[in-house]
């Protein structure tokens, strides 16, 4: 049996792909099982330090993510030895990602893309996970789509069940238990609030960067030394009834050399600017997001985060170019303000190269890590598609070794 901490991106893909090569899996998730249109209900704040938001449910953040499928990462990976190229077009295929249809575009939108060319740059649409024919856009991609139009890792949860994979969810993972060097199964809390031990020679942990890395310190491994966390603000300002607050989120996006910048409504920026008369209807605004140094760590389940002197000039280079974009869109530039800098997609705490190898193993056998702790270096973009893709690339190294 394989055991798989973790239900989101990496957890989710593994357990379809060895379920449905007749691998009895067990996934162990902390969070319950739900319908991914309530996930807003299962927000969580990691500590009152950072200002890191996490959903703790079945499916994990995919649930409140914006749907984006970009590439990241795939040359980074190619140059110390992990071809991906095929996974990702697995898993565009799978997750049927595209370009959605004009139909799905609002003004503010529409504005940024014509804004953008204006001032010279090349936006395009994102590729997304989205459903066109079900999305009625409200805005709320990030609180769990209301309507399910959005591909959730709930989706192969479900289809992994259906091939026999079984689920513990409210179920906490407290320790993995290792004996000479070898993994042998974890320690859990299951439901009954009760301590169990369920036995595996093959454990794969995919419980999220900050999750992964508090784990392996249990055991005595370096998780945790490095942290990235995609650094990003949002920039916005008034342009009466605009109505961005209803459209599909990011659904487009400009790649600048050290930032990206994507259509995206930000609550804190709609609550500062009702003193100036602004409804929520009335605010447009646009994210700045950049890859931000690894200058961060994981010490006795304490998340610690600094910026360098780099990652301010990057926010504050794209920080201009997103003012400029606002302005030619006609946001009244006095209205303009910004949210604190706030960190998403929390990664690096178990590198490849660092803890776990090309096969995504750490020096323990039997014990691998499969999501956003093994990406070598921020993405500074939506990192979803790679970790599915290197995660898809680990069930057939899985397969493979299981079957001979």
């Amino acid at each position: 049996m394989v055991i798989i901490i973790g239900s989101g991106a990496g957890g989710g893909i593994l357990a379809l792909e060895l379920s449905k090569n007749n691998i009895p899996v067990t996934i162990i998730e902390k969070g319950p099982f739900i319908d991914s249109k309530d996930a807003h209900n299962y927000y969580k704040i990691h500590s009152d330090d950072t200002d890191i938001l996490k959903t703790e449910c079945l499916g994990g953040t995919t649930t409140v993510s914006a749907g984006n499928g970009i590439r990241v990462l795939e040359k980074e990976l190619e140059s110390i030895g992990i071809l991906i190229h095929e996974e990702l077009d697995q898993v565009e295929k799978l997750l049927s990602i595209h370009e959605m249809d004009d139909k799905h575009f609002g003004e503010g939108n529409k504005k940024f893309i014509e804004s953008s060319k204006k001032l010279n740059m090349k936006p395009f649409k994102m590729p997304k996970f989205i459903r066109d024919k079900d999305c009625i856009p409200c805005g709320k991609c990030t609180f769990g789509c209301p309507k399910n139009a959005k591909w959730t890792s709930i989706d192969f949860i479900k289809k992994a069940m259906k091939k026999g994979a079984n689920l513990l969810d409210n179920t906490e993972v407290l320790e993995i238990i290792v004996k000479d060097n070898i993994v042998k199964g974890v320690l859990v809390k299951n439901k009954n609030n009760q301590e169990e031990t369920i036995l595996s020679d093959i454990v794969i942990s995919s419980a999220g960067a900050i999750n992964t890395a508090i784990l392996l310190q249990k055991i005595g491994l370096p998780g945790g030394k490095k942290l990235f966390m995609d650094s990003f603000v949002t920039i916005g300002g008034i342009v009466k009834n605009i109505g961005f607050n209803k459209e599909v989120q990011m659904n487009s996006l400009i790649k600048g050399e050290n930032y990206i910048l994507s259509p995206h409504y930000a609550q804190f920026i709609a609550n500062e600017l009702k003193n100036k008369g602004a409804k929520e209807s009335d605010i447009l605004s646009i994210m700045v997001k950049i890859p931000d140094d690894n200058y961060g760590q994981i010490k006795k389940g304490k998340v610690i985060k600094e910026n360098s002197i780099k990652d301010i000039k990057f926010i504050a280079e794209g920080s201009a170019v997103a003012g400029a974009i606002l302005i030619e869109s006609g946001v009244v530039p006095e209205s303009i303000v910004s949210t604190n800098l706030r960190g998403a997609h929390p990664g690096g705490t178990a590198a490849i190269g660092d803890l776990v190898d090309l096969n995504l193993e750490t020096s323990v056998k039997g014990l691998y890590v499969s999501d956003a702790s093994v990406l070598p270096k921020s993405p500074g973009a939506p990192p979803i598609l790679t970790i599915l893709a290197l995660s898809k690339r680990l069930s057939k190294h899985l397969i493979s070794i299981i079957k001979d």
